[in-house]
């Protein structure tokens, strides 16, 4: 869908360019008895998300209504992010090392790093990752090397972690002699089990800490960063982005805050696609940015006393002895950072508040509405944000997910392998996609398919 820039304030401008008070008067030339007064037939204009969804609708074969999320979220992205994204001087851009070169590069780099540093509450951040899974493996092994006080090897990994992050940090740290010991949940709550945690866990270098879980359960972040500071561990923050809009960020968890921060940019103007491209970012405090991987953006000045943006760190291996690189990460998702770092500017803090808002609001309804259905029920009794997580009573939940998809609704996530102890149960998401109106058709589609399969309907 084209991007139309003009603003009201342009408009105004050309008309004052041109001596005329309104564009109506572009058209004196028509008799005024000619003219229609009012359009009272024509609808009310529609904004952006509901004319493109209109349109798509029109366009193609009907497709699923999505309420899948797990780590990679449908969100509304404004057509002008990637109008501009894709313009040559972004989609052909190569890594800026050349600053006289690519100053235009650097300073949206910086403009992103500064951006998400305000947003997680952290002092620094790098610019980007491969994704949010490879990313929390590097933020493992970068509070290894960064845990002066600790010598140990060992992480604390909650189970309430994507599932997905979990086997890519363990693939990627296991020949390194690190340990990822599991830390249980809470069957209630959802959220991470405080009395599974050791009260003397001895030398751990780091503890993990989801917010929102897997589960989309809050964690009771303050008093897990506390625990982990007073046993000489890290803090490593694995975050939903948009969610920070609305929750404390990590920068301010406790009474010391967070260390590394990182996680999936996807929710940032990036579209949902099979495997991406997708990019994970890292925040951490400035005593631990020398043990930061990727690169860093820096503002300076010249010769002449005019700003201008460099690299800043580049602690890869292609830079330095091999054996003194935190990580080979370089280019990266240069691309797809442009778009979040768009989607930040044109939707600013409060859009991103408003985007979080509605999404939490959509997910509550349709939970409230799903929970009215005979044999489906709530897993968890906790506060969450736009993902959360039903049981059946009965059935399977494969056999629930490929009903719906006949009906035309992508229902969720199925847990059953990664969570056997939850029994048939799904993980289901809504964001500010959904309306009223699809909300409705889930709960319709789910109550017909509860009612067939309850019934030993065929």
């Amino acid at each position: 869908m084209p991007f139309i820039p003009h603003t009201e304030t342009d408009v105004q401008q050309m008309l004052a360019s041109i001596g005329v008070s309104d564009i109506a008067a572009l058209f004196d030339e028509i008799p005024a008895e000619l003219r229609i007064g009012s359009l009272d037939k024509i609808p009310t204009g529609l904004n952006e998300m509901a004319m493109s969804r209109l349109m798509h609708e029109r366009a193609v074969a009907p497709q699923p209504l999505c309420f899948i999320g797990a780590g990679a979220y449908e969100h509304h992205i404004p057509a002008a992010i990637w109008e501009i994204v894709t313009r040559g001087e972004f989609y052909s851009a190569y890594t800026p090392y050349q600053a006289e070169a690519s100053q235009g590069t650097l300073q949206l780099i910086y403009e992103y790093q500064t951006m998400m540093a305000h947003l997680t509450g952290m002092e620094a951040s790098n610019a980007s990752l491969y994704d949010g899974a490879s990313g929390l493996a590097e933020a493992v092994l970068m509070a290894v090397r960064a845990n002066r006080k600790s010598k140990s090897k060992r992480i604390l990994m909650p189970a309430t972690v994507n599932p997905a992050y979990r086997r890519v940090v363990q693939t990627i740290v296991e020949n390194q002699g690190i340990t990822l010991e599991p830390v249980d949940y809470q069957p209630g709550s959802g959220a991470i089990d405080t009395a599974s945690l050791p009260a003397e866990p001895g030398d751990v270098a780091a503890l993990v800490i989801p917010q929102p879980n897997f589960f989309g359960v809050l964690e009771e972040v303050n008093g897990l960063t506390d625990w982990a500071h007073a046993h000489g561990m890290l803090v490593i923050a694995v975050v939903n982005p948009t969610s920070l809009a609305l929750l404390t960020p990590p920068g301010e968890w406790g009474e010391q805050g967070a260390d590394i921060v990182c996680g999936e940019g996807q929710p940032l103007g990036v579209p949902l696609a099979g495997g991406g491209p997708y990019f994970g970012f890292m925040c951490c405090n400035l005593k631990h940015v020398r043990q930061m991987p990727g690169r860093i953006v820096g503002r300076t000045v010249d010769a002449d006393g005019k700003p201008g943006f460099a690299l800043t760190l580049q602690a890869r291996e292609q830079h330095i002895r091999r054996s003194k690189a935190t990580s080979n990460i370089c280019t990266n998702q240069g691309l797809v950072v442009a778009a979040a770092t768009i989607y930040m500017t044109l939707l600013g803090a409060q859009g991103l508040h408003r985007v979080a808002l509605k999404s939490h609001q959509s997910s509550q309804a349709l939970c409230e509405e799903l929970q009215m259905i005979d044999g489906v029920t709530s897993a968890f009794s906790s506060a969450s944000f736009h993902e959360f997580v039903i049981q059946f009573d009965g059935v399977s939940a494969d056999e629930v997910l490929d009903r719906l998809l006949a009906e035309g609704v992508l229902g969720g996530f199925n847990l059953s392998a990664d969570y056997p102890a939850l029994g048939e149960a799904i993980l289901v998401c809504a964001t500010e996609t959904k309306t009223e109106a699809d909300i409705r058709a889930y709960q319709s589609a789910l109550s017909r398919v509860m009612e067939k399969l309850k019934g030993g309907a065929a």
